[in-house]
């Protein structure tokens, strides 16, 4: 059952994901999002208690 040998797919996805999280990852990381939104306050509202008809 060659599946269950490791040997050639172990170093082919260690491969793969030390290429992806040492070279690629910082490259996407630079880019910047075009459409960042700007700064909202945050603004507080009053709340009342809703009138239940059985209290």
């Amino acid at each position: 059952m060659p599946q269950l040998n490791p040997n050639p797919w172990l170093f082919i996805m260690l491969t793969s994901w030390l290429t992806f999280t040492l070279i690629m990852q910082p490259k996407l990381l630079t880019f910047t999002l075009p459409n960042t939104s700007p700064n909202k306050t945050t603004q507080t509202t009053k709340t009342t208690p809703w009138p239940w008809p059985w209290t």
